[in-house]
């Protein structure tokens, strides 16, 4: 019965329609994301929770929607121009080069080569070196590197080094006398050069350069250099020929101390029997000569002068 009675009531005429419509279309306005299908009110979306396609800022930012910032209640869902347009690309050329500084890179790896080439070089001449200096010392030949006198090194000379403790007292006192030898030779020459300007000849002086310049290289060589070797390998032979060369240096030493007139009166040294000749030319010292001779301890002042002259070269 009430299906038919339901069945019996006639449809909503449109003028009814259109009262409900505006009797609601306040509230409609107030929660407009409200779907309404039931009246036919087509123009509204069915869901109001859908993303919808639109950009905020494709009409320069302003809104025309009332219900907040970015929404239009009026032009519903946005226009397809209204998407933001893709950024152009950038040309691309593929015929461009880019220029990569690779020949500094190279010149390193050149450079570096080089150098590896250089150090094993020096390494090859290092070992061969070593190996050159070790078979001499095997062999007993040391290498002398010139280093006296320290201005201009002439000679190799190292006694706190090269020379035994034990011995090195002794090469010192060689050591001396050398050098004793050479500032004799040199007075020598300075007091002959007296003489000669004083008009003794010049024979004389010729002399005198002479035993400078050959006297100092010939005791080094002589005697002197044999010892410093003899005391250094501790050599029986090195030390028979210093002996035997040292006893001629040292009869060079009595002859050239007494002078004796054999080679032009013996003035080519500065001996004991030439300084008495002079110091009878002298006023004041000849006459205290005279006196002595006079009393004849002149003869005798000669005879202790050689023997002192012997003893100090023995």
């Amino acid at each position: 019965m009430a299906c038919c009675q339901y069945a019996l009531i006639p449809p909503p005429s449109d003028l009814m329609r259109r009262e409900m419509k505006d009797a609601l279309a306040p509230f409609l306005a107030s929660i407009n994301w409200l779907p309404i299908s039931v009246f036919g009110m087509s123009n509204y979306d069915t869901n109001p929770f859908a993303e919808d396609d639109v950009n905020p800022f494709a009409d320069g930012g302003q809104s025309n929607r009332g219900g907040g910032a970015f929404y239009n209640t009026n032009s519903g869902r946005a226009s397809a121009t209204s998407k933001l347009s893709p950024l152009s690309p950038e040309p691309y050329d593929r015929a461009a080069t880019v220029d990569i500084p690779i020949g500094s890179s190279i010149d390193l790896r050149a450079k570096e080569k080089e150098l590896q080439a250089r150090e094993a070089e020096l390494k090859r001449r290092e070992q061969e070196l070593k190996r050159k200096e070790d078979a001499l010392a095997r062999a007993g030949i040391v290498i002398e590197e010139k280093n006296w006198p320290p201005i201009f090194p002439v000679i190799h000379h190292d006694i706190a080094k090269e020379i035994p403790i034990h011995l090195q007292s002794i090469q010192y006192v060689a050591f001396t006398t050398w050098l004793g030898l050479i500032v004799c030779l040199l007075w020598n020459m300075v007091a002959v050069t007296v003489a000669w300007v004083k008009g003794e000849g010049l024979s004389i002086w010729f002399l005198a350069i002479i035993y400078f310049i050959s006297g100092v290289p010939a005791s080094y060589v002589t005697w002197y250099r044999p010892l410093y070797r003899a005391t250094r390998t501790d050599s029986a032979l090195k030390f028979s020929w210093f002996f035997l060369c040292y006893a001629v240096h040292i009869l060079f030493c009595v002859l050239a101390a007494i002078a004796p007139p054999i080679f032009f009166k013996g003035k080519s040294l500065t001996g004991i029997l030439p300084a008495f000749e002079v110091l009878d030319d002298n006023t004041m010292v000849g006459q205290v000569y005279m006196y002595f001779r006079g009393s004849g301890k002149a003869a005798e002042m000669r005879r202790e002068a050689a023997k002192g002259a012997m003893r100090a070269a023995l």
